[in-house]
């Protein structure tokens, strides 16, 4: 089968590889359709990304056909679409015991310390693999692990209904955050950002309220949109301080923030506010399998808008272009994805 393999930063090396086609009793096999490229990726593809070592099989946003099944499968068909979490975890130290294991302690990701799906095939094990309708196209399909994104951070709020919410960033992952948001029954949802193009991206996604902080300062918009009320709950998803600092500051006392955006350099938190503020800072690491599962039903439910998100398709041939039309493109660009 064909496979992309990323020997250093910046270069992609297609090859041939023999797979055996012999199955564990508890492992599916994949024929791959559709790969998202995320911003993690991104980061790889520049050597910028801490914990991934090279040669590196990229791709762990995807969509796929069952082709194949171990004797012992019994949740999954031949024929079947479907996609997989790409958690690889130890299932022995503590927040895997407790159920947190998108926290394992030897967590490793495929696409960054295991090797993805950029390839033809691809061998899951059951516990990890889920199925979605024949219904949803392959595109949305392969968008079920950002979406899966935005179902776990939200679900990490004590409670969403009836609160103002802010998110800071609206790349795709905070797009999909946003979007989580009016569907877990927040009051009102705001967007902020620089780009105008993702702000409107935003827009045709249902979340009207929307803040180019370039052009008005964060305190004036959030009082537009929210008045007297404010907001309780801020999501980063920017990853950069300034947008920290502005939750922060402006979410009501005894509020939350909610870390899930990824810091080039870590940021300085003013824990004055923290404190006096009695705020509630939460982390959020991925995804676990109910939120996989959530991803497909709102997606199938037409809950979660995703049309307008994709940016662009490539064949698998022209990986490399993608990342070229990425680095060209700057703000302009959410989705881009390859297909096989």
């Amino acid at each position: 089968m064909k496979q992309a393999i990323m020997l250093t930063p910046g270069n992609i090396e297609f090859r041939e590889v023999e797979f055996s086609g012999e199955l564990a009793l508890n492992e599916i096999l994949l024929k791959i359709h559709r790969i998202g490229v995320c911003g993690s990726d991104i980061h790889v593809f520049h050597g910028e990304h801490p914990a991934t070592s090279y040669p590196v099989v990229q791709g762990h946003e995807y969509s796929a056909t069952i082709v194949a099944v171990g004797e012992e499968v019994t949740s999954a068909k031949v024929g079947q679409r479907a996609t997989a979490r790409p958690q690889l975890v130890c299932g022995r130290c503590d927040p895997c015991r407790r159920g947190q294991y998108n926290a394992c302690q030897e967590l490793k990701v495929q696409g960054f310390q295991a090797p993805g799906v950029a390839q033809e095939f691809f061998v899951v094990t059951e516990d990890r693999l889920v199925v979605f309708p024949n219904s949803m196209s392959f595109e949305h399909g392969a968008m079920i692990e950002p979406v899966a994104v935005g179902a776990h951070s939200t679900s990490r709020s004590k409670g969403l209904e009836g609160k103002n919410v802010v998110v800071s960033g609206a790349g795709t992952i905070g797009n999909l955050v946003a979007q989580f948001a009016k569907a877990r029954g927040a009051q009102k949802v705001l967007i902020t950002d620089v780009s105008e193009f993702k702000l409107n991206k935003a827009q045709e996604c249902g979340i009207s309220n929307t803040l180019n902080i370039l052009n008005t300062p964060f305190d004036e918009g959030i009082h537009t949109v929210f008045g007297s009320e404010g907001f309780q709950v801020g999501f980063e998803a920017a990853g950069v301080q300034a947008s920290l600092d502005a939750l922060i500051a402006n979410v009501e006392k005894g509020g939350e923030v909610i870390i899930l955006g990824v810091f080039a350099q870590n940021p300085i938190v003013n824990m004055y506010f923290v404190g006096e503020h009695e705020l509630n800072l939460f982390g959020s690491m991925m995804y676990r399998h109910e939120d996989y599962l959530e991803a497909v039903q709102l997606i199938s439910e037409g809950k979660i808008i995703l049309d307008p998100l994709v940016s662009k398709h490539f064949p698998f041939e022209r990986y490399p272009d993608a990342y070229q039309f990425i680095a060209e493109s700057d703000d302009r660009v959410m989705k881009v994805m390859i297909d096989l």
